[in-house]
């Protein structure tokens, strides 16, 4: 059973707004059997420009119901079938707001009648109800009205069920997608199927069911791009219609990932609005979980595509510094990196406000003396040393190896556990290796080696790397993938 559904709105965020008109046609793969339509009160004002597009104004829904009372007819009427809708997606998000705000999860499998059409009817110049009901001769009355577009859409689905019925016999060398509606229309000139064929083709099952399980694709993306996409590790991209990169993603698993991306229901207009913009899909691959973090990173800085938020900044102009005092005391420091040219910051930063709120909080979790790390100026002892918070190294109470202790303590918590180091991991062959380099806790790049590839020397990798730029990102990153359980070998350099 298919639930044929469309929606008037107040406008196109379910966020924010509410529903003025519904019609339900419920078809039971053969035929209309059932339809109720009527106009709900959205609580709120029609905006002007909604009642010009569509005819319906605040005098009109005064009286009608609100959605609370229609509320039980809908999921009586809908239980058990397929919600259809023409780009499914906004009807199905509007309705599924509507109830949650009554508490109830409304969960029905879709089907869109764009993307259907788009399988089914290929090569028309507009998908959009009324250029495509034009083109092919579908009456549609009442444009804009839930009943009218509820209605066409109902034709158009029984139409492409019959294309489907009938493709075995009428898809042949020669005929096209007009040929073979017109020899539809031939077969059931009324629209509607001979109540004689009682049970749907397996062919019509199977065009169906494919349209339910990618209903919740991007518009632009087919089933066979994503069927194509790599269930191997790498970093892949979502391109706008004019090529542009709008997101860079990684994964262990490709394709896994992005239909993780693609079964989400988004409802939010900025959601939406990313995944109606998705039109095509390219990547590549690393073999490595760990090249591909590093990879996506500096790929998000490099392209600072719209959609990522995290770890597009590529330039960290402020970090947090080590010295050794004439006592022979480690003071951490934070300050700006062109101040310290002659010296590589332990951890690079955005800004010095959160190089010195770095600063505070490991401070505070590992007991360190706020005057040796220059945030409480005094020629005396600190103000923790003054509250019993500090143990009394800024005036020598303390001795340097017990103090120092506890830097190295903190400088480990935010640094690699050892200077120089490569980890080799998986290549994108067999006959491959994945390595990532850093010297001196520096992070230099990655690259690829033979399998057979062996060194003694640090600089023997440094040859077979691509340098990329060392940030308080890729630290993190490759401090985390080294924390966790993993298979690559780390090789370090003393």
């Amino acid at each position: 059973m298919y639930a044929i559904i469309d929606l008037e709105t107040t406008g196109g965020q379910p966020t924010q707004d509410r529903i003025t008109e519904i019609a339900i046609f419920i078809h039971d793969g053969e035929q209309v059997i059932d339809q109720y339509e009527t106009l709900l009160n959205p609580g709120r004002p029609i905006p002007f420009f909604i009642s010009q597009l569509t005819g319906i104004n605040d005098d009109m829904v005064r009286d009608a119901p609100k959605f609370h009372e229609v509320a039980r007819k809908i999921v009586e009427m809908t239980e058990g079938c397929v919600f259809v809708a023409h780009n499914v997606r906004f009807d199905y998000s509007f309705m599924k707001k509507e109830f949650a705000d009554l508490g109830y999860n409304y969960s029905r499998k879709t089907l869109c009648t764009v993307r259907l059409s788009r399988s089914l009817i290929p090569g028309q110049p507009s998908y959009s109800l009324g250029k495509l009901c034009q083109n092919i001769g579908i009456p549609l009355n009442n444009r804009h009205r839930a009943a009218g577009d509820a209605e066409a859409t109902a034709i158009l689905f029984d139409r492409l069920l019959k294309i489907t019925q009938q493709s075995e016999s009428l898809t042949q060398p020669g005929i096209s997608p007009a040929d073979t509606l017109a020899a539809v229309d031939a077969v059931a000139p009324s629209g509607r199927q001979p109540k004689a064929a009682k049970q749907p083709s397996p062919k019509r099952v199977s065009a169906v069911q494919e349209a339910i399980k990618t209903a919740l694709l991007p518009p632009n993306i087919t089933p066979e791009k994503v069927a194509s996409l790599p269930q191997e590790a790498g970093v892949y991209y979502f391109h706008n219609e004019e090529g542009e990169v709008i997101y860079v993603g990684k994964s262990i698993n490709i394709y896994k990932r992005i239909q993780q991306h693609f079964a989400v229901d988004y409802k939010s207009r900025k959601s939406l609005e990313f995944k109606n913009s998705i039109s095509d899909i390219t990547w590549h691959l690393t073999g490595s979980e760990l090249v591909a973090l590093l990879y996506e990173s500096d790929e998000i800085k490099r392209l600072k595509p719209l959609y990522n938020r995290a770890q597009r900044r590529s330039v960290f102009p402020a970090g947090i510094f080590l010295r050794t005092d004439e006592n022979g005391y480690l003071r951490l420091y934070y300050g700006r990196a062109d101040d310290h040219a002659e010296s590589h910051p332990l951890i690079a930063l955005g800004n010095q406000f959160k190089a010195k709120g770095f600063l505070f909080h490991k401070v505070s979790k590992f007991g360190l003396c706020q005057k040796l790390c220059d945030l409480y100026k005094t020629q005396g002892s600190c103000f923790d040393y003054q509250v019993h918070r500090c143990k009394g190294a800024c005036v020598g109470l303390e001795p340097p190896e017990e103090y120092n202790k506890r830097v190295e303590e903190a400088i480990e918590s935010f640094t690699f556990e050892h200077g120089s180091f490569v980890v080799i991991g998986k290549g994108r062959r067999e006959d491959e290796k994945s390595i990532v380099l850093v010297e001196n806790g520096r992070y230099l790049g990655f690259g690829y080696v033979d399998g057979e590839f062996s060194a003694r020397r640090i600089g023997d990798f440094k040859d077979a790397i691509t340098r990329y730029n060392d940030n308080k990102d890729v630290q993190q990153i490759i401090r985390q993938y080294l924390r966790t359980p993993h298979k690559d070998k780390v090789k370090i350099f003393r």
